[in-house]
């Protein structure tokens, strides 16, 4: 089996790297326009935030929708897929507070 090929890859593509954990979380409680991201998030800068948007919706873990109204503005949320890593964050999360403490 070629190493591209283990689910674990597909796992940590989904959510390693130092801000997606991050963006993940700060979504999990429902949608959220940019601005609110990037303040939930102080230490990302703008640029390294758009990509990381893009790169999640481009895996299927965000959904970015449009709205077209008096004061036109763009939303991001967790698609249903990205739901599903609830459990696993929720492990991550604990066993980070865990190693924390030590």
């Amino acid at each position: 089996m070629k190493p591209n090929q283990f689910p674990v890859n597909r796992a940590l593509t989904v959510i390693g790297g130092k801000w997606r954990p991050q963006v993940y979380c700060t979504l999990e409680s429902g949608p959220k326009r940019f601005s609110e991201i990037e303040r939930a998030i102080p230490e990302i800068n703008r640029k390294v935030l758009t990509d990381q948007l893009r790169e999640l919706e481009q895996l299927g873990m965000v959904k970015r929708t449009e709205y077209d109204s008096k004061v036109p503005h763009v939303e991001y949320e967790l698609t249903e897929e990205a739901y599903t890593l609830q459990p696993t964050m929720k492990c991550l999360c604990e066993w980070g507070e865990h190693e924390g403490r030590k």
